[in-house]
């Protein structure tokens, strides 16, 4: 759900969903494009007056669309979330199940890259929404699964353990030094595979 969906009136508190006119959705959409570049480059710190200059907008529309950091982070690490969840589902009915698990875990490494540390803004907040680890969770667990279920994973791997060795891989790619993310990804399911 986004801005166009709920809107915050207090804390804890939302009003009903209101369509936003079609200027206003370019607005929002060309706002949410630019976070996602800034943070992308400079953290969940970057300028907001930064990221209203690349929307091509003033301060005034982006507060009237995010009125904190925090609601414009969340919209992109909803953006994030829905990206993670789209390109899962069509790997669900793969006859392969554990090379998409291997896609999946592919893409995951290059959506990190991209989103590192906004994951981590969020978490203090307490937000009322479904967390980002929460969808990587519940996602991996799914694809993980499926693969078992076939025998072409070992049964006593758990989608914590797979997440927090692609986390390692994130770390390295994000560590400055040359590695090959589909390379180690391979490495990882090459562990996870079941041998004759």
């Amino acid at each position: 759900m986004n801005e166009a969906d709920v809107r915050r009136t207090a804390p804890g508190a939302v009003r009903p969903p209101r369509p936003m006119r079609a200027d206003a959705r370019r607005n929002y959409e060309r706002l949410l494009a630019a976070a996602t570049q800034s943070f992308s480059e400079n953290g969940a710190n970057a300028s907001l007056d930064d990221i209203a200059k690349r929307a091509e907008v003033g301060p005034g529309t982006l507060y009237r669309h995010f009125p904190t950091r925090q609601d414009l982070l969340e919209a992109v690490m909803e953006q994030w979330m829905e990206s993670v969840l789209t390109e899962a589902q069509p790997l669900r009915d793969s006859p392969d199940p554990a090379e998409a698990l291997a896609v999946w875990l592919r893409r995951l490494v290059a959506h990190v890259a991209v989103f590192r540390g906004l994951a981590a803004a969020l978490l203090p907040t307490g937000s009322p929404k479904e967390s980002p680890g929460k969808v990587l969770q519940s996602t991996a667990a799914d694809l993980l699964a499926r693969a078992q279920a076939g025998g072409r994973i070992r049964a006593d791997v758990t989608a914590t353990e797979v997440l927090m060795l692609i986390g390692g891989i994130t770390w390295a790619c994000d560590s400055g030094k040359q590695v090959d993310p589909d390379r180690l990804v391979d490495l990882v399911m090459d562990g996870l595979r079941t041998h004759p």
